[in-house]
């Protein structure tokens, strides 16, 4: 089965369509909870952050933290989606050990948000561009953490209410995506948006970014489609596993299908959990409709109004977003959709910088080469981030017009590259510590009537119309002259040999 494809296909040749939702929950970077003034900060010993608001002790009163509300509006706007002008809290009833109000303040009939949408696109072309629909991303606090400790035969649970109550804005897609590698491109260019908002640092291991995925199949039926019982796919803890998973379950449900022939009308939406050390999907549970947390407005939350003036102030603090500034640097700098997406994944410093680096060297191409190749090893090899980087954009500019002008090639402009990271020094400290000084014109000139002299041959080949043969007269120069540039001398060495008797 492709991964990449629209269609999928089996060893019976039954073709059918994945189709895929994805919610995504997302911790905001607030340095306090949702409803309480309890720390939000990852790491803490357990229980260690909790006050009676977050853990729903009798005649405690929830406040709404401001700023959760404004990262999570600006999410939204970046995202294309409404933002109403009134929007209330709900209480969505369920019992669980690591839920110790026994309801989750969250938001059902008039979300925060509504009607948005995410573009995604594929440098390489593994599906066609498209636009995935946002149905709504509404707020709401995280519950606790439940921890089961099965060594020793014991089967314990734990549970850590720290996170309770922490802030998750909910972003719930619309079933447009048709293939798991579409699915992970909208988890990149999604986590990508949220980078560059700074509303949530994405962290996954640490739970700050947690996907849940509903798939089923709609299989050809003469002239419509058969559709097999939607399936939820939790404990997906990495975006490859979210691909992995999605293809799994998709040939899974489809050999279901095949044995039972149930479709959504004849079954109940179930969960299933991934697990990624088997590489399947294991059922869980028949999944509970919107019916059976009996919703109700929360009676100690005042709803929210929200005025055209706030959602303004929201926009202004947008910046440039990814998919802008992916498309200005193809425009202005001329480059490939490949490589403007490869400096936009590296985040929003990472792309100031080659644009600085670009202006400043005046060559695009070369500059973004530069970035992608070079820098970004230095970076991964360091363990740094480009803020942190010791070179300034415009000492790396004057390396790059140093190859430009023929002063240095590019191997040993490389050279001094590395002497100026290693030092945090300029262009001409570095080469002055390498040793490396600019050949004259008279000195190369007289390097290469040397070098005519003592190979005749080559000046013979050449005349005879192998002008590849002065490639051997070059290293030779580098072994006399290691500062000699090869392609002057080259240039120098016909010229001089058209300048002599036939």
């Amino acid at each position: 089965m492709a991964d990449s494809g629209s269609k999928s296909q089996t060893a019976s040749s039954a073709l059918f369509d994945i189709v895929i939702g994805l919610e995504v929950h997302v911790q905001l970077l607030t340095d306090t909870k949702l409803f309480c003034r309890c720390s939000a900060r990852f790491g803490a010993e357990p229980n260690t952050q909790t006050c009676p608001v977050c853990i729903g002790m009798p005649g405690s009163l929830p406040v709404m933290n401001r700023k959760a509300f404004e990262l999570a509006m600006q999410t939204a706007l970046a995202l294309d989606c409404e933002i109403p002008s009134f929007t209330k809290w709900d209480r969505k009833n369920y019992f669980y050990p690591d839920l110790p109000k026994g309801y989750q303040i969250s938001q059902y009939d008039l979300p925060m948000s509504q009607n948005g949408g995410l573009h995604i696109e594929d440098a390489k072309g593994a599906f066609e561009p498209k636009r995935i629909g946002i149905i709504r991303a509404h707020l709401e606090e995280d519950a606790g953490k439940s921890m089961h400790d099965e060594q020793d035969g014991r089967a314990d649970s734990r549970i850590d209410l720290n996170r309770t109550g922490t802030p998750l804005l909910e972003i719930v897609s619309e079933p447009d995506m048709r293939s798991p590698a579409e699915a992970r491109a909208y988890l990149n260019e999604l986590k990508l948006l949220l980078g560059y908002l700074g509303v949530s640092d994405c962290n996954m291991e640490q739970g700050s970014l947690r996907v849940d995925a509903n798939v089923n199949l709609h299989i050809p039926d003469g002239e419509g489609h058969v559709a097999t019982p939607i399936v939820e796919v939790k404990n997906l803890n990495s975006f490859r596993a979210v691909e992995r998973a999605l293809a799994y379950e998709a040939q899974r449900q489809h050999n279901e299908w095949l044995e039972t022939k149930q479709t959504i009308d004849d079954a109940p939406k179930r969960t299933f959990g991934w697990d990624d050390q088997r590489q399947v999907t294991v059922v869980q549970r028949e999944k509970e409709e919107s019916a059976d947390y009996r919703y109700f407005p929360d009676p100690d939350l005042a709803p929210v109004v929200v005025s055209g003036t706030d959602r303004d102030a929201a926009r202004a603090a947008l910046g440039e977003l990814p998919a802008n500034l992916r498309q200005r640097l193809q425009r202005d700098y001329q480059l490939s959709l490949d490589e403007a997406d490869v400096l936009v994944n590296q985040g929003a410093e990472f792309a100031a910088y080659y644009e600085e680096l670009s202006q400043s060297s005046g060559d695009a191409k070369r500059a973004s080469n530069w970035m992608q190749q070079t820098v970004m090893r230095t970076l991964n090899e360091r363990v740094m981030s480009i803020r942190e980087f010791p070179i300034s954009a415009r000492q790396l500019a004057d390396l790059l017009k140093t190859i430009d002008v023929g002063t240095l090639n590019t191997t040993r402009a490389k050279d001094v590259f590395q002497e100026m990271v290693s030092n945090e020094v300029d262009v001409e400290t570095a080469m002055t510590r390498l040793g490396i000084a600019e050949v004259d014109s008279s000195e190369l000139q007289q390097l290469c009537r040397d070098l005519l002299d003592a190979n005749p041959k080559i000046v013979a080949d050449v005349k005879g119309g192998k002008q590849q043969a002065v490639g051997a007269l070059i290293g030779q120069a580098k072994k006399m002259n290691p500062n000699a540039n090869p392609a002057k001398i080259r240039t120098t060495c016909l010229e001089l040999i058209a300048q002599t008797d036939p």
